[in-house]
């Protein structure tokens, strides 16, 4: 097992599901030692953190904190000139034959929407699009992300000759350093989440890539939504709350990163 897998899996165990589950066993453990008021207060803290992280002011709390730093990265960024325009992986879902034939959009999908948006505007000659996958196929159904990115590309207009395809990366990492492998010092523009803004930007800093960076997928105000999904747990705030907690870990005790400097 690798760094990345296990680093995955870790990040996964801190935050509701897995870590109610991981709460659960161990008031069984707890009880079946006989140590039942451990058992209670850890059962009690699992069930805390779930229901905590549930509610949209906490996820906005968290979330609000990355974006802050990300306002401040994009601010004053110029719709030109670059020598290409950077869209990272997390857009888009690769195909997983034979189960699934055809790559889904996720919530990050703005970032291939933009990055479209840029090339059809002049902002850079071409689009360099980085995700790749476990299960890779040569041929038949797109099963890397920048394949997948690739093909949704072509139907927003982008042409064929104007896309080159990053398809090894398996983290934000891999992906800041094969573009830089590709791009040889030329200045480009980088397309992500709103949320992932620091992190890559502190990545593509420390791997020496002369950038600008584009946010998209901002979280909406309270004020921008109804009362109840404010104030009522809910399974989006819950997510929101879980990918702002692993990369404000990421960001702050991940030093992975320092392996990038030229």
């Amino acid at each position: 097992m690798n760094t990345f897998v296990l680093l995955k899996i870790l990040a996964n165990m801190m935050v509701p599901p897995a870590s109610l589950a991981v709460g659960v066993v161990l008031w069984l453990t707890m009880r079946a030692m006989g140590l039942r008021r451990v058992a209670a207060a850890i059962l009690g803290l699992a069930i805390f953190q779930t229901l905590i992280l549930s509610f949209s002011p906490v996820s906005g709390m968290l979330m609000g904190h990355l974006e802050a730093k990300a306002r401040t990265l994009v601010a004053g960024n110029q719709p030109c000139c670059y020598e290409a325009i950077v869209v990272l992986g997390g857009g888009i879902k690769a195909a997983s034959p034979p189960y699934t034939k055809e790559p889904e959009l996720t919530d990050g999908s703005d970032r291939i929407w933009l990055a479209a948006r840029l090339y059809h505007a002049g902002a850079a000659p071409k689009i360099i699009v980085s995700g790749g996958s476990f299960i890779e196929q040569k041929g038949g159904p797109a099963t890397t992300e920048a394949e997948a990115m690739r093909r949704f590309l072509l139907d927003l207009g982008v042409p064929d000759n104007a896309i080159v395809s990053e398809g090894k990366a398996l983290n934000t990492i891999e992906n800041i350093r094969n573009v830089r492998d590709i791009v040889k010092g030329a200045r480009v523009a980088i397309v992500t989440s709103a949320y992932h803004v620091p992190r890559v930007a502190k990545l593509a800093a420390q791997g020496g890539l002369d950038f600008a960076i584009f946010g998209v997928d901002w979280s909406l105000p309270d004020d921008a939504t109804v009362w109840w999904d404010v104030w009522l747990p809910s399974v989006q705030a819950l997510g929101d709350s879980n990918v702002a907690i692993r990369e404000l870990v990421a960001l702050t005790f991940d030093r992975r990163g320092e392996r990038l400097v030229p």
